[in-house]
């Protein structure tokens, strides 16, 4: 019952999120966001469950696309015949063929050797894109016009909120298969071969086959979000498939939570939301994405899924509040901390420039302003400091299995 209010309320907010948002800036974000959460949750299945760091899983995602930007184009010219609704499984099957020609064999081996394999193969279908030009379309790359395909149902998709519902039943779909699959025995022995691959050929399984059955699975839905990409930009360029975005979808992955299904939702959405809002507020947003990536890594290795679930057995104990102050008092000297070190950053960006940051106006050519901010930052730090140790007590307390006051064994 309590999965099935889960997935309820994921359809819930997926339908329900343009009838509370209706911009046309809210729009293009939640098609983004569609879009990040597919391939994220595939790039899981790769790391996460199946331990095969890839340095490049944009291969899939970018072959997926420039197939179904190839597929709008025949639909255009009436070349083939079918609903654009399909665009994505077309995506779906090219990165799944491509998977299984890449895996024969990259998966005989996880760790060092596969993720050099995948980087290789990574670069080499990136440079590929640009010599390929019948295909791949050059640095221009490939567009296409998704209106020319047949109506579904009265719906002929020229409005980007008509796309969104497509893609949110797209990403509801793809999200349930990929949920189903680390239900199934090759999803569970995925996690054994990823944790000890030498026990898993001992009682009989084949470490190789498991992850190559893992690989195109995940080649397959990182295909399907290549197709949602095609169908909401109605265009694709070797950008799509080179190391940028392989790298940009292990950092959702990693800081939403690795091995956590949930993580890389997580993921997906922070990181859209900080390439549509932020890059507007600042030049220096790709900064603020290495340096939470770095923070991620130090201080929260399991992301913030990993975060949320750390406080499972405090919530199960009905402790959970007795943790709001503590947090509140070594939070809010943290975030003037480190609001403190961003602002410091804006002003040496700026070289002498007087600019706004969050509501306050700030000169670099101002010594006030610099002795302002390093008081904020030596007092928030030592406070933030001073303050750990109370967390730290609340922490173990919240946490206690087998207190004695609640009944358990003494």
């Amino acid at each position: 019952m309590g999965k099935f209010a889960a997935w309820a309320s994921y359809l819930l907010v997926l339908l329900g999120l343009p009838q509370l948002f209706d911009s046309v800036l809210a729009i293009t974000i939640f098609n983004q966001m569609a879009i990040a959460i597919v391939f994220a949750l595939s790039y899981n299945m790769l790391l996460g469950q199946g331990g095969m760091l890839s340095f490049g899983h944009a291969v899939y995602f970018g072959l997926g696309g420039f197939m179904a930007v190839h597929a709008l184009v025949m639909i255009e010219f009436e070349t083939v015949y079918f609903s654009i609704t399909l665009i994505p499984l077309v995506g779906g099957l090219i990165g799944l063929i491509a998977a299984v020609f890449v895996g024969s064999f990259s998966t005989h081996k996880a760790g060092t050797v596969f993720a050099m394999i995948s980087l290789g193969i990574g670069e080499l279908v990136a440079a590929s894109s640009l010599i390929f030009v019948s295909f791949f379309g050059g640095e221009a790359g490939v567009s296409a016009d998704r209106t020319f395909g047949p109506p579904f149902f009265g719906i002929e998709f020229f409005q980007d909120v008509e796309i969104y519902y497509l893609s949110a039943g797209w990403v509801f779909v793809a999200t349930a298969f990929m949920y189903l699959f680390t239900q199934t025995p090759a999803g569970r022995m995925a996690n054994a071969v990823r944790d000890n691959p030498e026990r898993a050929e001992f009682i009989g399984y084949s470490a190789r086959r498991v992850r190559f059955i893992s690989f195109c699975t995940s080649g397959f839905f990182a295909g399907v979000a290549g197709g949602l990409f095609a169908l909401n930009y109605e265009f694709i360029t070797e950008e799509n498939l080179n190391a940028v975005t392989s790298g940009r979808v292990l950092l959702m992955a990693y800081i939403g939570g690795l091995g956590y299904f949930i993580g890389p939702i997580i993921g997906a959405v922070v990181l859209t939301l900080m390439n549509s809002l932020l890059s507007n507020y600042t030049e220096l947003w790709m900064l603020y994405l290495g340096m939470m990536f770095v923070l991620t890594v130090l201080f929260l290795p399991r992301g913030f899924a990993g975060f949320i679930m750390m406080h499972q057995t405090a919530w199960l104990r009905g402790k959970l509040s007795s943790l709001f102050l503590p947090y509140l008092i070594t939070g809010m000297p943290a975030i003037i901390f480190g609001g403190s070190i961003l602002a410091a950053i804006e002003m040496l960006h700026h070289e002498g420039e007087p600019f706004g940051f969050l509501f306050i106006n700030l000169d670099s050519g101002n010594t006030l302003h610099w002795l302002a901010l390093t008081a904020f930052a030596a007092a928030s730090y030592y406070a933030c400091r001073r303050s750990l140790g109370q967390l730290n007590a609340a922490w173990e307390e919240a946490n206690r299995v087998g207190d004695p006051t609640e009944g358990g064994p003494g």
